[in-house]
């Protein structure tokens, strides 16, 4: 007979206002099906990744499974760092960015046989002022909409897009950014400064279209202008790089200094404003289940 594998289920209950009941209970059905022992792990804001890490320790499990969105994936990939371990993921967060790049399917049953079987890929993350990123950070106007998104009291689709709306109708000045690397140096006017690990955010705009996570390399986009026709062919998946309105750089390291604090956010999690961002890239940071 062979030995029954151990597994943990990380579920973020409150994540993308959904109720994680149903995914609990196909997953535990799932895995009674496959032989392995799951072990389910709800956060509570709390002490999180100590948990996590010692419940780890007592099953020695070598897989953990997030039902979480981005925020929550992120916790759990810091609190496993030091630990050989594949991530697999369920999609159930108000933020999906990570999945969307992923490719991974809608379906939960599908999403559940990636997750606990296929293969792995090592991804890499990027050290931003000490903080980790494995999706897509930036400063600037998208900072600002998930600042106002976050304030307000209306969730969802139209709480973003109200929140979208309110930014662009109130836009301030372009900030004058510094943007250092090792392929030299760039001042430039942005409405917006992204450092991304992938291509696309949540809402499967692709803002990065070079973007791979596990080459080494992280890139930084600088939208000079952002108008109402700019902002409309990012959203078709027109990225407006040979007019000059979008410059991209690969770089492994960068320093990004601002004239003046601008608003910040780590995948979709508003950090407070900065006025300089040292940003490095961490290799291989992250096993995660892919298709």
């Amino acid at each position: 007979m062979s030995t029954q594998k151990n597994y943990i289920l990380v579920v973020n209950p409150i994540s993308g206002d959904v109720d994680k009941t149903e995914i609990i209970e196909t997953a535990k059905n799932f895995a009674t099906k496959e032989n392995i022992n799951l072990a389910i792990f709800e956060t509570t804001g709390k002490n999180d990744e100590a948990k996590i890490q010692k419940l780890l320790e007592e099953k020695k499990a070598e897989r953990i499974i997030v039902a979480g969105g981005d925020g929550t994936i992120k916790m759990v990939a810091e609190a496993v760092e030091n630990h050989d371990v594949i991530l697999g993921i369920l999609p159930a967060g108000s933020a999906n960015g990570l999945s969307v790049d992923l490719n991974l399917p809608d379906n939960l049953e599908e999403n559940l046989e990636i997750a606990f079987h296929s293969n792995y890929m090592e991804m890499d993350m990027i050290a931003i002022n000490g903080k980790k990123s494995l999706h897509l950070s930036d400063i600037g106007i998208n900072a600002e909409l998930i600042k106002n998104y976050e304030n307000s009291n209306i969730r969802g689709k139209l709480g973003y897009a109200l929140q979208a709306i309110n930014t662009l109708t109130g836009l301030k000045d372009p900030f004058h950014a510094v943007i250092e690397t090792s392929n030299g140096r760039i001042e430039t006017e942005a409405r917006m400064v992204v450092v991304a690990n992938s291509q696309k955010y949540g809402t499967g705009v692709t803002i990065n279209p070079h973007g791979v996570m596990n080459d080494g390399k992280f890139e930084i986009v600088i939208l000079k202008n952002l108008d109402l026709i700019v902002f409309s062919k990012i959203l078709s998946g027109n990225m407006p790089i040979e007019n000059g309105d979008v410059e991209i750089i690969s770089t492994d390291q960068a320093t990004i200094t601002t004239d003046s604090p601008v608003s910040f956010q780590i995948d979709g999690e508003y950090c407070d404003e900065v006025s300089k961002l040292e940003v490095k890239i961490l290799p291989n940071q992250m096993k995660v289940a892919i298709p």
